[in-house]
């Protein structure tokens, strides 16, 4: 009897040391889960920050959001810009402008005026004299913005105007580069028009006050003036028609326009001189690439920014200009290897990056139609706009082609 109460004994207390050992081994296993998975979540974290970020941060954003929506003693205002959800509505501005202001005085008092349309040019030095002949071309109702690409903005000082316009420098960057860079449509959402122009253009057959009645009267949200038909420009779209104040379509090789609402017969100008509205270029700025800086392929798309864009896509004959064709960016600065380049050298280089540009773009623009369009159980084939741009783009390099063979003599001879 006491041989059997002892092994009952035995045997629970050799249970209860087996479920005790069980027991701590499971604490042991998990412990050792836990620190494993703390050490790879560090790794991972470390190795991959912004897809620990991107993964991480909306599940954190949830909770707090939630958290402060239910505490009525929080500011949580969704319909604020993102970022500024945690300020009241009445001191939100979330537009910017240009307009120059004093360090002194009543902030209510700085303006005598306030101008309604922005002009941009991207500038060197050289050009200077015909920089000054287009400024006095626009009044007051413009702010002028300067992008020079040559280091020498305070050289200007010796124009009056000089001192009311805005300077930004940065060494050899194209007014595409500026523009993405400094006329979000944020910061530019002041202006009813903002011209986007290059510095070899002849003016002494514009005003920009008229130029800005006609494109109001004819409903005009992309323009651009006639250009002067005696210079040889490659699109017929773009020469100026004589008795006419604007015109949006025009005839060109028949087989270059199967849909004559399309470019380069209709919903089309350059990028030379272009003229945006305030709506217009919120779209355009957004179609910009950031690592595409001459434009090339630009033009032909801007016909997606506006509807329809035959109608709101045109060209102001009654006010125009004459390109000058002076490549002088594409003369300035060195080589890649730091040595001045010999004079048409370092041009023709700019413009076979200018052309590696338009295949790039017109690649990118052509796979995000796809992607759109099969992400919507589209064929893209179908669609005319995607086939139409496309044969532009081939257009526009025999164009582009066609226009350097004379520079290209010229460089070579």
């Amino acid at each position: 009897m006491k041989y059997s109460k002892t092994r009952h004994s035995m045997e629970h207390f050799s249970h209860r040391r087996n479920t005790s050992r069980k027991k701590q081994n499971e604490n042991m296993r998990l412990i050792l889960i836990i620190l494993v998975g703390v050490v790879c979540g560090f790794l991972i974290g470390v190795s991959h920050p912004v897809l620990w970020s991107d993964k991480m941060s909306p599940i954190f954003s949830t909770i707090i959001k939630a958290r402060d929506v239910n505490d009525t003693s929080k500011i949580w205002v969704p319909s604020n810009p993102r970022g500024a959800e945690r300020l009241v509505p009445g001191i939100v501005v979330p537009h910017s402008d240009l307009y120059l202001r004093r360090m002194y005085g009543k902030p209510s008092e700085d303006l005598t005026i306030t101008p309604k349309y922005l002009v941009t040019f991207t500038v060197g030095y050289n050009q200077r004299h015909n920089i000054d002949a287009s400024i006095k071309k626009f009044s007051e109702n413009f702010t002028i913005l300067l992008f020079h690409y040559d280091n020498r903005a305070t050289e200007w000082d010796e124009y009056e105007w000089s001192k009311k316009v805005i300077h930004v420098t940065a060494p050899k960057q194209t007014k595409w580069w500026y523009a993405k860079r400094f006329l979000h449509p944020d910061i530019v959402a002041a202006y009813d028009y903002i011209f986007i122009w290059d510095e070899d253009l002849g003016v002494e057959n514009f005003d920009a006050e008229e130029y800005i009645k006609l494109v109001k009267k004819h409903g005009l949200e992309i323009s651009q003036p006639g250009l002067n038909p005696q210079e040889g420009q490659a699109w017929r779209m773009t020469r100026r028609m004589k008795d006419s104040e604007v015109h949006k379509k025009a005839k060109e090789i028949p087989e270059w326009c199967k849909d004559p609402h399309l470019p380069p017969c209709a919903a089309f100008v350059e990028i030379m001189a272009p003229v945006f509205s305030r709506d217009a270029w919120r779209c355009v700025w957004h179609m910009i690439q950031n690592d595409l800086v001459h434009g090339w392929g630009l033009d032909l798309a801007l016909q997606h920014c506006v509807e329809p864009a035959y109608e709101k896509i045109g060209v102001v004959d009654a006010q125009w200009i004459v390109h000058q064709g002076i490549p002088s960016l594409g003369d300035n600065g060195q080589g890649d290897d730091g040595k001045q380049p010999r004079q048409g050298q370092m041009r023709l280089q700019v413009r076979k990056r200018c052309k590696l540009e338009w295949k790039i773009f017109g690649k990118r623009f052509k796979n995000a139609e796809k992607d759109y369009y099969k992400s919507m159980g589209i064929d893209p084939s179908n669609i005319p706009h995607h086939t139409n741009f496309n044969r532009s783009l081939s257009m526009n390099n025999h164009s582009q082609t066609s226009r350097l063979k004379p520079l290209a003599k010229k460089v070579l001879a």
